[in-house]
């Protein structure tokens, strides 16, 4: 199996991911070497005597994603789900930066619907909600596009907390919608080593989901 190597690991739909890390398809294999950059002391800690390779430090830090990348190693595959304003472009922007110098080559990267040439189809309410944030992850997919790595790109739609359905699919029209970070997360891991994805993009939602109110 492929190394791992996530970045956004400690909530979110990267949680949900490195909960799938140790379940392989075949229970007879290893487990699988995984490798995460944590910016929480506490929680990388925890992590650690879980048997997961922890780098703390933050993703804009050149020293801790170049430790991060060295510790995975050339044959991991990264997974980015990152979100925050300082991250969305700039901390991705150096991971892909890094794995190209030190030989990496695949790259799962989440961004949303909305990004990229879906930007037309964002709503007015949308763009003056979230607009920024779609914008800087537009930076760093295109950044992903135009570099070395063997990239697949990942747009959500809006991210909801319950269990997984099983029942998202992945679009390559304009799409909407919602979908449960912990599909996004199964999608994520069929994917990574799945050559029929690579350089590909994919909007990700689950039709007739709704949020409860």
């Amino acid at each position: 199996m492929k190394p791992w190597l996530i970045f956004g690991g400690g909530h979110g739909v990267g949680a949900h991911l490195l909960a799938l890390a140790n379940q392989p398809a075949d229970p007879l294999s290893s487990p699988r070497s995984v490798t995460l950059l944590i910016r929480n002391p506490q929680q990388a800690e925890a992590l650690r005597s879980q048997g997961f390779s922890v780098v703390c430090g933050d993703a804009c830090d050149p020293a801790s994603v170049l430790e991060a990348c060295r510790l995975a190693g050339p044959e991991a595959a990264i997974i980015s789900t990152l979100g925050s304003r300082s991250a969305d472009y700039q901390g991705n922007r150096l991971i892909i930066d890094t794995a190209e110098q030190l030989g990496l080559k695949r790259m799962l990267l989440v961004t949303s619907i909305g990004c990229g040439e879906s930007w037309p189809t964002l709503s007015s309410a949308a763009r003056a909600a979230f607009g920024q944030a779609v914008r800087e992850k537009s930076l760093a997919e295109s950044w992903l596009q135009t570099s070395g790595l063997i990239y697949t790109l990942v747009r959500p739609g809006g991210l909801l907390d319950s269990p997984a359905t099983g029942h998202a699919i992945r679009l390559q029209t304009e799409a909407h919608g919602m979908v449960t970070r912990a599909d996004v997360a199964m999608h994520l891991s069929q994917m990574i080593e799945d050559p029929a994805t690579y350089y590909q993009i994919y909007a990700l939602v689950e039709p007739g989901l709704t949020r409860k109110k």
